[in-house]
């Protein structure tokens, strides 16, 4: 699991050409939201450890993150084969997160 929101982003044609499952998770390393979310996140993604994670640093201007249509923070999009298959905005437990992991793997 990835613990810093990343300045560097993926392009969104890297991302669409994953392969397997993935998480793509918006934020930014100061946002209150965004630091209560990561115990949830740790919680679920304990079950979920081979599963890539990509942590973007999301803001005004930012390519990717206006691509997905993110909105608000924390943004985890759950990818399968670099489609979107589950989102959850601003968890505020570890099951929602791990419903989203389960819809692209299974328990790992």
């Amino acid at each position: 699991m990835e613990r810093t929101y990343q300045e560097a982003a993926p392009s969104r044609s890297d991302i669409d050409a994953l392969a397997g499952p993935a998480l793509l998770e918006f934020g930014t390393n100061w946002c209150g939201y965004c630091r209560a979310a990561q115990v949830p996140l740790a919680e679920a993604y304990a079950d979920y450890p081979g599963i890539r994670h990509f942590k973007v640093e999301d803001g005004p201007g930012r390519l990717l993150g206006r691509s997905f249509r993110v909105k608000l923070w924390p943004t985890m999009i759950f990818l399968q084969d670099g489609k979107e298959v589950a989102r959850v905005v601003r968890p505020e437990n570890a099951g929602e997160i791990r419903d989203a992991f389960a819809r692209i793997a299974p328990p790992g």
